[in-house]
């Protein structure tokens, strides 16, 4: 399984990465990141600001290569959260790309400006597979984030079993515009090429034109978050260069959020190529993927679930009592609990923390599913935010959303519960409308969602919005929906 990035030392002349007009070959990454290494090596922890650069990938493969653990730093977090994360993680300096401004959380750090060359570096030893590799926060929304201390092998572990479900291979180029201080963009979008002996290219902004280039440039593969396949999904029907580029990679793929299943079809019906959904956390690295052989033409898409668990990921659905759900009816809803070589070693400085997020070996997800006959996982929302309790059915967000998307007067939905007097709970839906000036009226909604799915799932109360509000990952942050 190790050493975690083999490919640096075994196809030197190969493009590794490219942000743009600059790249590196793997014998350049090895270089940068070797002299690197050479100066921070026993550095305890490392902070890295992680801009979408050439700078950010050197000093995460730098640190990797040192054995130290890196901090990757959100450029857009605020000054309190970040002074939270360092004041947490302790780093003993931080790695930059030389002009960049920092702000005054991290001016008391010994900071290292990382070029994308250098010289005097050797490649470090092997670290053992339990080290921790990195610490990534948690988004926080809950109270102040948590460093999940993720070791080697869980990367490791994580990234083959990817290779086994989607067939990834050195020949595949990676295109994203993903975020690099995260385990979607950081681990899965550039330590999994450099782990397979594969390219990735960063488009360092998200537009269809980039993703057009690309692909129609020999890139095989595209990851990315459900807001960004939606503007696809937008600019399909008078972009026949987009659809050809889509229609010809091996591979889509979108995470971080459940992908809309209106946007699924979509895609679909122009390219006759589907997206594969996976599935994740911080915690655990990934955990379930669809099958790519159901998103290639005369496949069976299965829209609106995650797929099945990996190799080597053990996953139970948990219900309120504790129990295990062993019902594969597509129905039963539970708590998805998980074990195996991907999952993190602990909660930086949160033993009591880290003890409540496990049920003995079992980690604790606080995401609710079901699994149908075919064992395909279908998430229907988050045990605090999005399993709704009303007239005595359990009821996931999830899947109203998704049929209210299917309202053609429904541009952007999210679904919440508020207490009812008689219910328990009442469906609240939160609608942008595709025409402002025509929003779609409740009773309308209602029937539609009652038509699609079953009369005690429609909503009770809609709110139209100009904008619903969401993360730097695209995932809408519920919390901030205000109920009158």
């Amino acid at each position: 399984m190790f050493p975690l990035l083999p490919a640096l030392d075994a196809v030197p002349d190969r493009t590794a990465v490219r942000f743009g007009e600059r790249s590196l070959t793997y014998a350049e990454l090895a270089v940068a990141a070797d002299a690197l290494a050479a100066r921070i090596g026993g550095a305890g922890r490392v902070a890295v600001w992680a801009t979408p650069s050439l700078e950010t990938v050197v000093g995460v493969v730098a640190a990797l290569r040192a054995g130290v653990p890196a901090v990757p730093l959100n450029p857009r977090t605020g000054e309190r959260e970040l002074a939270h994360i360092v004041a947490d993680s302790a780093p003993s300096m931080v790695l930059a790309a030389p002009g960049t401004e920092l702000p005054t959380a991290l001016q008391e750090l010994v900071r290292i400006d990382v070029t994308p060359a250098g010289t005097g570096g050797r490649r470090p030893a092997e670290v053992p597979p339990d080290s921790p590799a990195l610490v990534v926060y948690t988004s926080g929304t809950t109270g102040p984030p948590k460093g999940a201390v993720l070791p080697r092998r869980a990367i490791a572990a994580t990234l083959d079993a990817l290779e086994d479900a989607w067939g990834w291979t050195a020949d595949d180029v990676l295109v994203h515009a993903l975020p690099l201080f995260h385990v979607h963009g950081l681990i899965l979008g550039v330590l999994g090429p450099l782990r397979r002996g594969g390219e990735v290219r960063h488009l360092g902004r998200f537009d269809a034109a980039g993703v057009t280039r690309e692909l129609t440039a020999g890139a095989t593969m595209l990851f990315g978050v459900p807001t960004m396949y939606h503007r696809l999904a937008e600019s399909l029907e008078s972009d026949p260069s987009l659809v050809k580029a889509l229609a010809g990679a091996r591979l889509l793929v979108s995470g971080s959020a459940a992908l809309p299943v209106h946007d699924h079809r979509r895609i679909t019906a122009a390219t006759g190529r589907g997206v594969v959904e996976r599935y994740g956390m911080t915690e655990t690295l990934m955990l379930c993927s669809s099958s790519p052989a159901d998103a290639r033409p005369g496949g069976e898409p299965r829209p609106g679930t995650v797929g099945v668990p990996l190799p080597g990921v053990d996953l139970r659905l948990v219900d309120e009592a504790g129990g295990e759900i062993t019902a594969y009816d597509g129905e039963s809803v539970g708590e998805i609990q998980v074990r195996g070589p991907n999952l993190f070693t602990e909660y930086l400085n949160r033993p009591d923390a880290t003890a409540a997020a496990f049920d003995g070996s079992w980690f604790r997800t606080g995401d609710m599913a079901t699994r149908g006959a075919d064992g395909h996982v279908r998430i229907v929302g988050r045990k605090a935010t999005d399993l709704i309790k009303s007239g005595g059915y359990k009821i996931g967000a999830g899947e109203i959303e998704n049929a209210l998307l299917e309202h053609p007067a429904v541009r952007e939905a999210a679904v919440t519960g508020e207490p009812d007097e008689d219910l328990g709970e009442r469906i609240v839906a939160w609608v942008v409308p595709t025409d402002p000036e025509q929003p779609p009226e409740l009773a309308e909604l209602a029937d539609h969602v009652a038509g699609l799915l079953a009369p005690h799932k429609r909503p009770r109360v809609v709110h139209h919005l100009a904008a619903l509000p969401r993360n730097d990952m695209g995932k809408i942050m519920k919390r901030d929906l205000k109920h009158g």
